[in-house]
């Protein structure tokens, strides 16, 4: 049997307020009734003009009691007396707190609505004008990027070197790699994306050969025969080298050099057999499945990424980094369009329909499900007392009314009497 909660007070000084509200209604209302009962008293047995007081003041106190019983009668029993269907809320607080839960999922937890409700709301255009100003911008990024620095650093190594291993490693394994890197490849030659990389490694060979010509006689060197003269050696290994840093200037300048169209022939036919060719694909898959069975690859995993991390850490923690400034720039730029193109308002709006929609249609029923398990373990009287405070001063007005009402009542019955009679 789940244990009883006590209510607690969320705001003790918001309470005492609706208690002196409560206790003033109360007291009107009471006030109300002593008067009636003294008019009705002190007219009592006249006729005339004060017949009509008379009976007016009567009918004032039966509506002032039996709207007092009425309201009493909802929080406890009215004058302590076992009377039936009175103190209704300490007695069925648990059916009506389950039809409070159907109430709000029938009346609120419903698609139309919280499309409705989602449009009115005007999500996209509201936070595209809040991040169109410069400096709101730059709280937005300064906020994430400081949350992003401190969660960059909560992963530890163990969780990435269980990545690598436990996941990425073994999917790696899995999936063919032969046919993904000859897609990539003939894609490259396609839209001679090589050549780019082709032109930056023979400017950089060819200034290496230039500037280290002693290395590039040092390991011609090692290979000269031992029994050639040393002159002859010398003279060999400089027409060597002058020739090679001549046919790579050649290669270098020349884009329809046979060597560059060698190259690509000779990359053209690998994407091929890495694409169709089972020989080609099956030896690739064998290189794969020994270099990811090295152990220097989760090392170089778990190192790669705290390279990558102390990088993007260092860059977010600036302040007045660049990286932030270019964040903001976006962020900026992105509400600005935002603002400006009703099309994407729309779709951004459509987005966040659908994601309420789908939190309601999956966690509704336990939100709505928090209002009967709460209310199934408040204390009944405690519970009645606390919605009393709540409602009590404006139920006090159904009394002041049943009085008011019940004099004009009375008078206006007492008129049609006298008339008749």
């Amino acid at each position: 049997m789940a244990a009883t909660l006590t209510m607690i007070t969320p705001d003790p000084q918001a309470d005492e307020r609706r208690r002196r509200g409560l206790r003033r209604m109360r007291s009107l209302a009471v006030g109300l009734l002593l008067l009636a009962a003294v008019v009705y008293v002190a007219t009592l047995g006249r006729t005339g003009f004060w017949g009509f007081v008379n009976a007016g003041a009567e009918a004032s106190m039966v509506g002032a009691i039996a709207d007092w019983f009425a309201v009493t009668a909802l929080f406890k029993r009215p004058l302590g007396l076992p009377i039936p269907h009175t103190a209704l809320i300490p007695r069925r607080k648990d059916e009506l707190g389950r039809s409070l839960e159907e109430f709000v999922g029938e009346n609120f937890l419903q698609e139309a609505i919280i499309r409705d409700r989602v449009d009115a709301a005007t999500i996209s255009l509201r936070i595209g004008r809040w991040l169109a100003v410069p400096e709101h911008a730059r709280r937005a990024v300064d906020e994430v990027a400081d949350v992003a620095v401190i969660g960059l650093g909560r992963i530890r190594d163990d969780h990435v070197e269980e990545l690598v291993r436990d996941v990425l490693v073994p999917r790696f394994h899995e999936e063919p790699i032969a046919p993904l890197i000859g897609s990539l490849l003939e894609e490259t030659i396609r839209d001679d994306l090589h050549h780019g990389l082709v032109d930056l490694t023979l400017d950089e060979l060819h200034g290496w050969l230039v500037a280290n010509p002693d290395v590039v006689a040092e390991i011609l060197g090692e290979r000269a025969p031992w029994w050639a003269p040393t002159r002859l050696n010398d003279a060999v290994i400089s027409r060597l080298h002058r020739e090679l840093v001549s046919w790579v200037d050649d290669i270098r300048h020349d884009p329809r050099h046979h060597a560059r169209i060698a190259l690509d022939s000779m990359l053209a036919q690998l994407a091929q057999d890495l694409l169709h060719d089972p020989e080609t694909q099956e030896r690739t898959e064998r290189l794969k499945a020994r270099l990811l069975d090295q152990p220097q690859v989760v090392a170089s995993g778990v190192s790669l990424w705290n390279a990558l991390r102390r990088s993007i850490q260092a860059s977010l923690a600036d302040p007045d980094g660049p990286l932030r400034a270019r964040l903001t720039d976006e962020v900026t730029a992105f509400a600005q369009r935002v603002v400006s193109d009703p099309v994407l308002r729309a779709r951004f709006d459509g987005l966040a329909a659908d994601a309420a929609v789908f939190a309601v249609e999956r966690y509704g029923a336990e939100v709505t499900a928090v209002i009967t398990h709460t209310v199934d373990r408040w204390d009944g009287k405690e519970a009645s007392r606390r919605i009393e405070l709540q409602v009590g001063r404006d139920l006090q007005f159904i009394r002041i009314n049943g009085t008011i009402v019940g004099g004009l009542v009375g008078v206006l019955i007492h008129t049609v009497s006298v008339v008749i009679g």
